[in-house]
């Protein structure tokens, strides 16, 4: 499985954990909340949810919704399939919401697992943020570096794009810096879980359409600058 299509299946699966959804529902929530996941097309998602479904991990049922079934009786076609996540695939879930392997410290994974962080447990929540700061210092002082050696070259706009590059990864350095601090302090960002994630309620929705659990608090979530 290309990194990519995993993590395409982890957001699947947390989206419904929160609840059961459709296809084009499922399509719509990826593309609003998860801003990796726009290029995604039918041809990638309905792939991948056909094979969770032969893992176990999903299960296909008719749409029960009033519009579904009026939709259905007027056109004299199916439902539209509802996807439902199993115990299988919530326990599967749970896996992956506790790695915090290199791959979680990646631009686009990282995206991905930032968005369920309401669901993720506070050490591995350290964890993750602790990696990707990181990776992000790495990759400033490769820049840095990069940019010293070939100054002399770089015209004033490339020069200005390097350096826009540079400020970008060290404005994201300085969030996740407020946000280990805030790990540290024990102080939970709203919609955070403090402990076990099955002992929260992760029905209902952020802003936005993130899922999130009802543990709240009154300090507002994160920026959305987080340009790498």
């Amino acid at each position: 499985m290309s990194r990519r299509a995993g993590i395409l299946e982890f957001a699947i699966l947390g989206l419904l954990r929160e609840s059961p959804m459709h296809g084009y529902e499922l399509r719509k929530r990826l593309n609003t909340s998860l801003g990796v996941f726009r290029a995604f097309s039918y041809g990638t998602l309905y792939p991948c949810l056909k094979t969770l479904v032969v893992n176990g991990w999903l299960i296909e049922e008719p749409g029960s919704a009033p519009e579904d079934v009026v939709a259905a009786s007027l056109t004299g076609r199916r439902a539209k399939i509802v996807y439902r996540l199993t115990a299988e695939g919530k326990e599967h879930f749970e896996e992956l919401l506790s790695q915090t392997g290199p791959d979680a410290y990646e631009d686009e994974h990282f995206a991905a697992r930032f968005a369920f962080f309401g669901q993720t447990s506070r050490d591995v929540r350290m964890r993750v943020l602790e990696g990707r700061r990181g990776r992000l210092e790495e990759r400033l002082e490769k820049m840095g570096a990069s940019l010293a050696r070939t100054r002399e070259r770089l015209d004033d706009y490339t020069l200005e794009l390097q350096r826009h590059g540079m400020e970008s990864v060290e404005r994201e350095v300085r969030w996740l810096n407020e946000l280990i601090e805030s790990e540290r302090a024990g102080r939970d960002l709203k919609g955070a879980v403090s402990g076990d994630p099955d002992s929260q309620d992760t029905t209902s929705g952020a802003p936005g359409g993130l899922p999130r659990s009802r543990e709240d608090d009154s300090r507002t979530g994160p920026s959305d600058d987080t340009a790498t």
